[in-house]
């Protein structure tokens, strides 16, 4: 009988340190801290869109590849077939190419590339410095060069003063097809992208 007694006694406490170790392990997955969930990236509107840009000393160019990021574009880089240099763009120079360039409504300086498969895109955000008030005039070259027909298009720049109203205005009339222009926006190449964001929120190219 004592026997039978102390087998008991030995199973009754096995199932109380069974039940003790269940009891641990429940409140080790509680205090488990929650996964902390990542930021949804910004839904784009429907269709593909390109970021277009010319730029010739970089300032340009840091505006353009910010915007790329934030829509999820492609970027294309308008490269002269004649390379400005910083001679050519000395403003305080009257004699200077640019000064010469951005004198001559006429002037339409050579683009070196090409964008292939044009037609793919939807949207395109053409992004150019403002010179004398004005696009520099291989802008110009470039709208004159492929067909919009149907395209939203969304100019940027980046000046020291200017707005964009003129040369928007240019750019519309001097378009290849009829195009869905965007209002333009004036940007510094440091604008942050939270400011980009709004933006192209307001403007329909962010959901």
């Amino acid at each position: 009988m004592k026997q039978l007694l102390s087998i008991i006694t030995a199973l009754f406490l096995m199932l109380a340190v069974i039940g003790c170790g269940s009891s641990a392990g429940t409140n080790a997955d509680t205090d488990t801290a929650p996964k902390q969930e990542t930021a949804a990236a910004p839904k784009t509107a429907p269709g593909k869109t390109l970021v277009v840009y010319f730029s010739g000393t970089g300032r340009t160019e840091t505006l353009a590849k910010n915007a790329a990021n934030i829509l999820g574009a492609d970027v294309f880089e308008i490269q002269p077939a004649e390379p400005y240099t910083s001679e050519d763009l000395n403003y305080n120079d009257k004699t200077s190419r640019a000064t010469r360039e951005q004198n001559d409504p006429s002037a339409r300086p050579k683009i070196a590339n090409k964008i292939e498969n044009f037609d793919q895109y939807d949207t395109v955000v053409l992004a150019y410095p403002i010179w004398w008030g004005q696009e520099p005039r291989i802008i110009d070259s470039f709208v004159e060069s492929y067909d919009f027909s149907g395209k939203t298009i969304v100019p940027i720049c980046t000046s020291g003063s200017s707005d964009i109203d003129r040369s928007a205005a240019a750019l519309a009339i001097n378009m290849t097809g009829a195009a869905n222009w965007k209002e333009g926006k004036r940007f510094e190449p440091d604008t942050s992208n939270d400011t980009l964001g709004q933006c192209f929120q307001e403007i329909g190219l962010i959901e």
